[in-house]
Order: C-alpha cells, then structure tokens, then sequence
C-alpha cells in the first residue's frame, strides 16, 4: 500500500507528535547521544535498550516510529489520542497484527534551520531501513534523510525564488527545504512510491504548493524552466549486471557516472536566466583522466553555457566504493551474496579502467546575460564549518558578480572589511623574531585555510572598512620597502580570490 496524504488524518498525527514532544532534541535525551549515534549506523539495541521499560508517548513513538518496533496498540492509540493507531493504518504507515501495531514506515523528526527562513521542525516518513526489515532493502526502498541528504539541504541557496523543481525527490526533504525560499515547488521521481512520501510529509507537516509529477529526469517538465532546480539523483555507479539489484532510489540505470553527465547536459534549458541548479554526484577518473576533469568536459559541452562552481570532498578507490555500496544495500560482509555483490562491482570498474571514484558538489547557473564568467573546480576535504553552507554559496555568487564589475582600478578603490569568523596564526621558529609561517584560517563556510606573506597578512589586518585597498597597498609597500605597483599586481587578484571565498568583504555589497 502507498502511502497516503489524508489532510485529516494528518492534521491529527501532526498534532499528536507535536503533543507528544516528537522531536529530534527529546528522542536523543531519551536514549542518549551514543544510542542516537548508533541507530544512524543500523543499530537499534542501545536506544531500545536506554528507554527501558517506558510506556509514555514519546517512548512508545520512539520504538514505533523511530526504531521500526511493533508496539501495542493500546499504547499507540494512549501516545496519538487523535489520530490513533487506525490513523497510522489508514495513512499506509502501520498494520494491525492482533493487538500489536506493525510500523510499515518510519518517521523521523529534522530540525532544520537556515538564515533566511529561520528554524523549523519537521517529521519525515519513509520506508523501514535496514534494522527493522532485519535484511536487504527491497529495490523500491524509499530512503529516509541520510547524510547525504542533510549535505544538499544545507547546501540549498537561501535567496528567494518564484520557482524550484526538485529531481529525484524521494521522501520529499529537498521539496520542502526548497519550499522554504521559493514560491512554488515541482517535485519529480521515477518512483510512485517515492511522491506518495512527498506528499504524505509535505500534508504532515503543513507546507503547500509542492507538486509532484512522476517520470525521469527532465521529462516531467518538458519545456517548463525554473528559478532554482536542486537534486539528489541516484548517482550511485552500479554494475549493469542482472544479478546486482538496481535501487530506485540510488541507480539512475545508466553505466557509470552517465546519470550526472546527463544532468549537466540537460539542466541549462530547464533554467530561467540567473537560475541556479544543485546536485551531488558521483564522478570517475577513467582511462587516466581525473574524474573532476571530466566533469569539467560535461559542462563545456553543455548546450546552454553555463556558470560552474564544482567541489570534489571525497576520493575513494574502487575497493572502498564497492564496499560502501554493497553494505548500504543492506549486504553486510559474511553475509550470503556479499562476495558476488563485490566482485561484480570490482569487474566493472577494471573492464572500464576506472581507478577513483569522486564525490561532490555541483552547483551551474545559467547567466542572466552574456557569457558564463565563474570557472571553478576545487578539491576541499577538509571539515567545514558548523553553519549552513546555502549562505556561504550565495554570498559567494554575490561576491563573484561584484568583482566581474570591478576592473583592478576600481577594485583598489574599493573598502573591505575582514569576514567575522576569520582568524590568524602566525608560527615562529624558537628564538626568531620573523613568522616562518602566517596562516589564515575562515571558521565557516568551507573551512578554508591560506598560509599568507607579510604583505597579504598586512592587507587583511588593515581591512576594518576605512580606507581604500590602494591607500593601504601603498602604505603596506612603504613599510616593507617594496616597489608598490609590484605589489599591487601581486596582491589584487589574491584580493579578489579572498573576498570570493569569504575572508574579505566588499563595504556595501551585504556581506
């Protein structure tokens, strides 16, 4: 049975999951940080284990909606006085077994929050995961909000729009933070089961004007564009074998890394000028050619051009790939298939020389006018900061677009002030009077660091907002004694690489 989006019977769960103090804050309190820890990894035991025996809403909500337990009905009709457990039953979340009520879905509460919109909280249904079906998912699985998802939300510009389409919507978490900044929201899937939770979670947690259209990739939306288009799309590489089970909701159905080329070859004309596309995806360095490089090919050869803005985080071997993979279908290691599944995965990266495996942010935009100016592929492993990083990009694109206006003339007209999570770290050999080492390091946004010489380390010191960066240049070059129209050349596009990155700040841009 798919889920269903009755408004009643979902106004009276929300009320009763409200009541109950349904939240992700409360649940991890209950059964502490290790246990909440622990059931991200499959494993319910703990937190089970910490509630013990009680019989109080939240409890009985944790095991049944959380944990994936069955409970008894009595004590579910006591923790949803409204909706009760026939409301779960009726809704395509539970079963009834004799007195006992059968979770057929989990729902698990998000906090959420962002610059613009502000915190929320919101409860997100979908399929039972691993631990509770006690095996492999089956290929129509619908995945709850993972890591993966958490990433591409945060990373969601914040900035208002008339129109988003989210592809690939799964249980609908995209959809609805994408709701939060623009008007209206398309929301496709190949997955009937999948925009049955969309719907269900959108009705559940009160956010309207997301609809949902079935069919892949841009099909759905054949000559429609949108202000801002966001996907999560099943960009898992999987072997094109019939004995290795193709999941809805992370194979596209393509050979390798296709799915993600064939995102970027078809975004463009989806877009409205200035609108901006988001996605994860997974990319291959094949036949000696660096994966991030090829991603680079995909969007020249994009039909419409496009501004490219690519993050790579991660870089994982075949060995490594094939293994997460295999065990996140539930597959786990001294398990019966466990071998085969990795063998076939191993094959086909040798039969199609592949040696790594990327992982990463895409963000393209259609220029509002003229040629695409942004050109930017980047390895950032690093941690990043604690904040949202849809902020961070927005102010960056801001930046971006200021500069282009600014030949070097009026750039050293301008005033800059030094970003508030910016700091400095200067290392000295014992004894010496010099640093050897000046390093800045941004506490938000990617988390960047830059080791900088006495001349930039001078600039960024001196950028409170008050004088122009030509007046301090100069001054900078008299105190170090330096020819300064050197050292304007030297520092001006080290200037504009540090205020696109977030370091420095432009006075009167917003940043």
């Amino acid at each position: 049975m798919l889920p269903q989006d009755d408004p009643a019977l979902c106004a009276a769960l929300a009320a009763d999951l409200d009541r109950a103090g349904f939240t992700a804050e409360a649940l991890r309190s209950a059964w502490g940080d290790a246990a909440d820890d622990a059931i991200a990894r499959g494993l319910r035991r703990p937190a089970d284990r910490a509630l013990g025996d009680r019989g109080d809403p939240l409890a009985v909500l944790g095991r049944l909606l959380v944990l994936g337990m069955p409970q008894a009905a009595a004590s579910v009709d006591s923790a949803l006085p409204a909706a009760g457990a026939d409301g779960l039953v009726a809704l395509g979340l539970a079963t009834r077994d004799g007195d006992a009520t059968v979770p057929t879905a989990l729902i698990r509460p998000q906090s959420v929050e962002d610059a613009a919109a502000g915190a929320a909280r919101w409860w997100i249904a979908s399929d039972l995961d691993e631990a509770a079906l006690g095996g492999a998912l089956p290929v129509d699985h619908v995945l709850g909000v993972g890591g993966a998802s958490l990433t591409l939300a945060s990373l969601q510009l914040p900035t208002p729009a008339a129109s988003a389409l989210d592809i690939g919507a799964g249980c609908g978490i995209q959809a609805l933070r994408a709701r939060r900044s623009a008007d209206r929201v398309v929301a496709t899937d190949i997955s009937e089961r999948a925009l049955a939770f969309t719907r269900l979670n959108a009705r559940l947690n009160g956010v309207d004007a997301i609809e949902t259209r079935h069919g892949s990739l841009f099909a759905p939306v054949a000559g429609e564009r949108f202000e801002r288009i966001v996907s999560n799309p099943p960009f898992v590489i999987t072997p094109r074998t019939a004995d290795v089970p193709e999941y809805e909701y992370r194979d596209g159905g393509m050979v390798g890394d296709d799915l993600v080329a064939a995102f970027i070859g078809g975004v463009g004309e989806h877009l409205e000028p200035g609108g901006v596309a988001q996605l994860l995806g997974n990319w291959e360095t094949r036949s000696g050619v660096a994966g991030i490089d090829r991603v680079r090919e995909w969007v020249a050869a994009s039909p419409v051009p496009l501004d490219a803005w690519v993050v790579e985080r991660e870089v994982l071997d075949p060995l490594s790939y094939a293994e997460l993979w295999v065990r996140d279908g539930g597959t786990l290691p001294g398990t019966p298939g466990f071998a085969r599944l990795l063998d076939a995965w191993l094959d086909d990266f040798v039969d199609r020389e592949v040696t790594e495996v990327g992982f990463g942010y895409i963000l393209l935009r259609r220029p509002a006018a003229g040629e695409p100016t942004l050109d930017r592929f980047e390895s950032l492993p690093q941690p990043v900061g604690s904040e949202p990083l849809g902020a961070h990009l927005a102010e960056a694109l801001a930046a971006h677009d200021a500069l282009a206006l600014l030949d070097d003339e009026a750039l050293a007209a301008a005033v800059l002030t030094v970003a508030p999570d910016v700091t400095e770290a200067r290392h000295h050999l014992p004894g010496a009077e010099e640093p050897t080492v000046i390093e800045v390091r941004q506490g938000g946004g990617f988390g960047r660091a830059l080791s900088v010489d006495p001349g930039l380390a001078a600039l960024v010191g001196a950028s409170d907002g008050d004088l122009p960066v030509g007046v301090l240049v100069d001054a900078i070059a008299q105190l170090l004694e330096v020819d300064a129209a050197a050292l304007r050349a030297d520092l001006l596009p080290r200037v504009r690489e540090m205020v696109f990155t977030g370091f420095l700040r432009l006075a009167g841009h917003g940043r």
